[in-house]
C-alpha cells in the first residue's frame, strides 16, 4: 500500500480551494473516508465510478479498498493531484475530464456509484440514475453524499413532510437507507448544513409498470401537493378515474398514498 502525504498538504501543494460555484466542499478525514468506502460492501476487484472527486480525499480511500475507480472531474485545478493517485496505484484510477451530466463513463460491466457529489447536480444525478424503462440498471450501488435534508427526502415514509416525488422513485423499485450522518466540521470549508450517505441498491421491478408513467403521477401529483388528489391529478388523462377503479379515496393529498399506490396508480394508467 502506498505511502501518501495527508490531503490537507496535497491541496496546499496544489493550491486549491473549494469553488462554491462548482458545489465543492472537501472531506479531509481520512479515517471518515475508509468509513465511507466500505458501505458498498467489498471493492476488491470492482469497478467504481466517482463524480467530482476533487482533490482525491475518497478516491484514495476507494483506490485502498481495491477498487479500479473511473473518476470524472469537472474541475482542471484538481486534475494534477488525482494524476499523483494514478501513480500511486497504477492501473486502478481513471480520470475524465468533463462534466458528469454530459460525459460517458465508458465503464461497460456492473459497477458500484461512490460520490461526494457537488451540491448543485447532486439530485439532477441522483435522479438520472433511478430513471429509464431498463431495469436492472447497470448499476450494483449507489452511495451518495447529500445535504442531509435531501437524503431524509429520499428515505422518506408517507405522511411526513419530507415524503415526496424523490421518496417514490428511489422507492419504487430500489432499496434506499440512511446509511451514515456526517457533521459539518468534517468538511473544508464547512457546509451550513449537515451532510448524510444514502446507499441505494435495485430491487425487482413491478411488472406493467412504466416508469415515465410514474414519473408523470408524482410529478402532478405532489406539484399540487397541498390539493386533494382529484384535483392535482385531474390533468392527467383517467387519473381521476383510476383512483376510483382502485378504491383510492380522491379526497386524499400525495403525501400520504404509499409506494405501492403510486405504482398500482402508475400501473392502471399505463395499461
Amino acid at each position: 500500500m502506498p505511502s501518501l502525504p495527508p490531503i490537507r498538504e496535497v491541496i496546499a501543494r496544489h493550491g486549491l480551494s473549494a469553488s462554491k460555484a462548482l458545489g465543492q466542499n472537501f472531506l479531509l478525514d481520512e479515517q471518515l473516508l475508509d468509513r465511507i468506502a466500505t458501505i458498498p460492501g467489498p471493492l476488491e476487484g470492482k469497478d467504481v465510478l466517482e463524480v467530482g472527486p476533487g482533490p482525491g480525499g475518497l478516491t484514495r480511500a476507494l483506490l485502498r479498498a481495491g477498487a479500479r475507480v473511473t473518476a470524472i472531474e469537472m474541475d482542471t485545478r484538481c486534475l494534477p493531484a488525482l494524476a499523483e493517485l494514478g501513480e500511486a496505484f497504477p492501473g486502478q484510477l481513471r480520470v475524465i475530464h468533463g462534466d458528469a451530466t454530459k460525459v460517458d463513463h465508458g465503464i461497460t460491466g456492473p459497477f458500484h456509484v461512490v460520490a461526494n457529489l457537488p451540491y448543485n447536480v447532486g439530485t439532477m444525478l441522483f435522479t438520472g440514475w433511478l430513471s429509464g424503462e431498463a431495469w436492472p440498471p447497470q448499476w450494483a450501488s449507489l452511495t451518495l453524499m447529500f445535504q442531509l435534508e435531501v437524503a431524509q427526502r429520499i428515505v422518506a415514509q408517507p405522511d411526513t413532510s419530507a415524503y415526496g416525488r424523490l421518496a417514490v422513485l428511489a422507492q419504487w423499485r430500489s432499496t434506499a437507507r440512511l446509511a451514515m450522518k456526517v457533521h459539518r466540521s468534517a468538511f473544508t470549508p464547512p457546509p451550513k448544513v449537515m451532510s448524510a450517505i444514502v446507499h441505494v441498491t435495485p430491487a425487482v421491478m413491478p411488472q406493467g409498470v412504466s416508469a415515465r408513467m410514474l414519473e408523470r403521477v408524482t410529478e402532478a401529483a405532489f406539484g399540487q401537493r397541498r390539493k386533494m388528489l382529484r384535483q392535482s391529478l385531474k390533468g392527467l388523462p383517467g387519473a381521476v378515474e383510476a383512483l376510483e377503479t382502485l378504491s383510492i379515496d380522491p379526497q386524499r393529498r400525495a403525501e400520504t398514498l404509499s409506494v405501492a399506490e403510486f405504482v398500482a396508480l402508475a400501473r392502471e394508467l399505463s395499461a
